[in-house]
């Protein structure tokens, strides 16, 4: 290999597997339609291609027994499962004991209760899969591995780190654990910028007021939701916030401007009271794309993240796909069409919650949105719901929405401070779900189920318990 493998203790597994993909000559791919499955495609894609392996791609939106029923009947010998196959192993492995095709798998959730040879996810090399490396940084380990003696896939770094911002991976300090050695391969390789700064989103594209108006990660006062307060703000202060007219971005600013802008905002954080750990949070790890435009959403990973998991909501992780692998005309313009639609459907599915207002049992709080909000987004709004009156911080949500007439789409989000009190949703999911007929799964942070449509309020009562469990 051509540099040492990124992380020595998935090296073997990455190897075995790449040494398989390379023998069959022709492969599927298949992977998750999310961010993170997104750039695990566009990764293994790219490897693949540049190591003369035959492959298409086909993306799911979960893996059950039909979908992996569909695979098998597209006459693979070998299939390579990238942001998923790990907590479907019971049921891929009957597939490669009846000679369907032989799985290659490279994951990061928790794996099921079977075994398979080629299984590549840092869980089974005890590195935590939901904080440490996700799909795509698994896929990128194996896209490393199948370098041949001159090849260096270095370059794939930086949608590595799209997809594990895109998974919820980076905390305040960044991203960590294996996700560090992706990173310094990225920035080795000339692709990525990694610098502390102002940990807000929307660093190249949104003009200053809004930049700050929409940061409500951490709440100031006066200018979060306050686009007059925003205004005001940055009026006030010594800095040449327009030029011609036009507000200026973050990304536009210098560094002695960005530090002006970054200090007032910490003194009105401590002014208006803000706690200390909340003001430590506004500034973190900024990770940007140094091939990518100026001022563009592709240049700033977390823009770039959300941008993807806006193909993938409107079941276009294809568009997704083409971006990833470097389409900047048409590709590129439907994206921003999508994203546009997303954002919209966002803050209309928000607003509907806030309106309807959530239901508290006694460990966690839920809605059921019916079709009032899309099954693929309501996982998402449910996060942004968090911390809107109401809705309390210390339990987690739940949240339904109509999937047919005969299933229920269940999303479930938590906080990294309840995670460190016990709460694991992944487990909460898959047991309450499986408790009245239907399955589910995930991450401790961040999970989903699909029920039968009658079940909701048996599972809610099991999820409850649960959760009460892990929590006492």
């Amino acid at each position: 290999m051509a540099v040492a493998a990124p992380v020595p203790d998935l090296a073997d597994r990455a190897t075995d597997c790449a040494d398989r993909l390379r023998e069959a000559g022709r492969v599927l791919l298949a992977s998750h339609i999310d961010a993170d499955g997104i750039t695990s495609a566009a990764i293994a894609s790219t490897a693949l291609a540049r190591a003369g392996v035959d492959h298409e791609v086909v993306f799911e939106k979960q893996l059950d027994e039909a979908s992996i029923a569909g695979i098998a009947a597209r006459e693979y010998d070998v299939v390579l499962f990238t942001d998923f196959g790990s907590g479907q192993l019971d049921m891929i492995a009957d597939h490669e004991a009846a000679g369907d095709f032989v799985p290659v798998i490279a994951d990061h959730h928790q794996p099921a209760d079977r075994d398979t040879r080629y299984h590549l996810n840092p869980l089974l090399e005890g590195i935590d899969g939901a904080s440490e490396l996700s799909g795509a940084g698994a896929s990128y380990l194996l896209a490393r591995a199948l370098e041949g003696p001159d090849g260096d896939n270095r370059d794939l770094a930086g949608l590595a780190v799209v997809g594990a911002v895109g998974d919820m991976q980076d905390s305040t300090d960044g991203l960590v654990g294996a996700n560090e050695a992706v990173v310094a391969d990225g920035v080795d390789a000339g692709v990525l910028d990694a610098r502390t700064d102002l940990d807000l989103y929307g660093r190249q594209t949104r003009p200053l007021p809004k930049f700050l108006e929409y940061a409500s990660d951490v709440k100031i006062p006066g200018i979060t939701n306050d686009e007059a307060g925003a205004i005001s703000f940055l009026t006030d202060l010594d800095v040449d916030v327009k030029r011609d007219g036009e507000w200026r971005r973050w990304v536009d600013l210098d560094a002695d401007e960005r530090r002006a802008v970054a200090s007032a905002l910490m003194r009105r954080a401590v002014a208006s009271g803000v706690p200390s750990d909340r003001i430590e949070a506004l500034v973190g790890t900024a990770y940007t794309l140094v091939d990518e435009e100026v001022g563009t959403e592709l240049r700033d990973v977390s823009e770039f993240s959300t941008l993807l998991n806006a193909t993938a909501r409107y079941e276009r992780g294809d568009v997704g796909l083409a971006v990833c692998l470097g389409d900047r005309g048409d590709a590129l313009a439907e994206a921003r069409r999508l994203l546009r639609t997303h954002r919209r459907n966002l803050s209309e599915g928000l607003q509907w919650v806030k309106n309807e207002g959530v239901t508290h049992e006694e460990h966690l709080q839920w809605f059921d949105a019916g079709s009032r909000i899309r099954e693929t987004i309501v996982g998402i709004v449910a996060g942004m719901a968090v911390g809107s009156p109401g809705v309390d911080r210390s339990k987690p949500v739940i949240a339904f929405a109509e999937k047919s007439a005969e299933e229920l789409k269940v999303s479930s989000r938590g906080s990294h401070a309840l995670v460190r009190r016990g709460l694991d949703l992944s487990t909460v999911m898959r047991e309450a779900s499986r408790s009245v007929g239907g399955d589910g799964g995930g991450h401790d942070v961040a999970a989903g189920a699909t029920i039968p449509t009658g079940e909701r309020d048996a599972f809610l009562a099991e999820a409850d318990r649960i959760v009460g469990e892990q929590l006492s």
